[in-house]
């Protein structure tokens, strides 16, 4: 059974005449005709009565027709959505993102995005690199925002450079600032600093460590294991100091003291990944492209 046939059927099922309902759906008259016999021959039963100038349904015709309305229906429906999806009026992105990029990166952007597409639900994830790119490879996101290089590298994920983030160093105004109150702080004054560190997993605590490490010392930890907000009220209470991107820092508002790294400091770059294999929806390649403009 073919589309085209059903829509034959309910054309002369609708005129009651096999001229008209050929000029309905733009089609010659035998080649409607002869459609509509093959139709007839498939389903093994008559649908039309046919007597001169009286074309009326048979009991065949009388059970096909709601059954073929329905599927044309069906037909426009998906039509529609297909067209609501292409033209950016309706469907989803999921994107993972690690919760500092949660904080400062992506507000705007999104913001930006959901004024732009309204009908586009956005589905965010936050986690680790090493967490992201593994929903990633098993299809749960569409894009993520990671941090390079990758903990795990996969060459079934394609990543594109967004930008070069320097860190910095926060702490509470009432605490005595970091680095004897000089301007900048090097990694090596943090030997003498008490950290509120990030969870395991967390690409900031690597990078941490491991700077401090290169500087021959062991972080102290006052107190770790928490996300980007805990960590940063920790600071304000006045517990220890934190390593955090810069953005993060400037929208964190009132109550902490930032102060940069001296230079090299300390950097992280930021990726946009998705699959290699699949590419993203419609609406994840604009959320890409607004991303790769911002």
């Amino acid at each position: 059974m073919q589309f085209t046939q059903l829509q034959y059927f309910v054309a002369v099922a609708e005129t009651r005449h096999f001229t008209r309902a050929a000029d309905l759906v733009h089609v010659a008259q035998p080649s409607l005709s002869q459609q509509i016999k093959a139709l007839e021959r498939e389903l093994g039963a008559d649908l039309f009565l046919r007597a001169r100038g009286n074309i009326t349904l048979t009991d065949a015709g009388e059970a096909l027709l709601p059954l073929a309305r329905r599927i044309l229906a069906d037909a426009d429906t998906a039509r529609y959505e297909v067209q609501e999806l292409v033209q950016l009026r309706s469907g989803r992105v999921r994107l993972g993102a690690t919760p500092s990029l949660c904080t400062g990166l992506l507000p705007d952007v999104l913001r930006a995005f959901h004024d732009r597409y309204p009908g586009i639900r956005l589905l965010i994830e936050e986690g680790g690199s090493h967490d992201l790119v593994r929903e990633l490879a098993r299809g749960a996101l569409d894009l993520a925002l990671v941090v390079l290089p990758l903990p795990t590298p996969s060459p079934a994920l394609t990543t594109v450079e967004l930008l070069r983030e320097d860190l910095v160093v926060v702490s509470s105004p009432e605490a005595p600032k970091p680095g004897d109150g000089r301007r900048t702080v090097r990694v090596a004054d943090l030997e003498g600093e008490r950290l509120v560190m990030f969870r395991h997993g967390y690409d900031l605590r690597e990078l941490t460590v491991a700077a401090c490490r290169a500087e021959g010392f062991e972080p102290d930890f006052a107190v770790e294991g928490g996300e980007m907000d805990a960590v940063l009220g920790f600071v304000r209470a006045g517990l220890g100091v934190a390593v955090v991107p810069r953005m993060v820092a400037a929208r964190s508002g009132r109550g902490l003291r930032v102060t940069p790294l001296a230079r090299p400091g300390l950097h992280r770059t930021i990726a946009l990944a998705h699959r290699s294999d699949v590419a993203p929806p419609r609406a994840a390649r604009e959320l890409q492209r607004m991303l790769l403009e911002r």
